[in-house]
């Protein structure tokens, strides 16, 4: 079986979200996972309340992510863990108009996990002062 690279485990997710495949999110979760949401004010810390959240967002028209690649930043803590940050782009539409919202992200990784999202925090990108 091959192993998984940091960067396996975010496409993953990627193609999850873009699929609407809230089952293959989930699975990707540690079952004691927190997730700081983009589109939520709320700590989501139990496997209950990332599924209300990614259903709901799994919902929205024309829903979209992609990263931009040359914002991933892979950094390896020790044997198996990592953590991942960068900039991806979600699309959907709003009252039938097509928005895109910037969002930054990091990811706490344990590749030796079967669901080896452990962190996960992800905000809009706000205008600059």
């Amino acid at each position: 079986m091959k192993k998984h690279s940091p960067k396996d485990i975010l496409d993953q997710w990627m193609q999850a979200v873009n699929g609407a495949d809230v089952e293959s999110l989930l699975n990707l979760y540690d079952p004691h996972a927190v997730l700081i949401p983009t589109f939520s004010n709320r700590i989501l810390n139990t496997p209950e309340k990332l599924r209300d959240y990614f259903e709901k967002l799994g919902s929205r028209p024309e829903l979209s992510i992609a990263l931009h690649e040359k914002t991933l930043t892979v950094q390896e803590m020790k044997s198996d863990q990592y953590t991942l940050g960068g900039i991806y782009n979600w699309r959907f539409a709003v009252d039938g108009e097509l928005l895109n919202f910037e969002a930054r992200f990091s990811y706490v990784i344990d590749l030796a996990n079967p669901n080896p999202i452990l962190h996960h925090h992800s905000s809009q990108i706000p205008r600059t002062l």
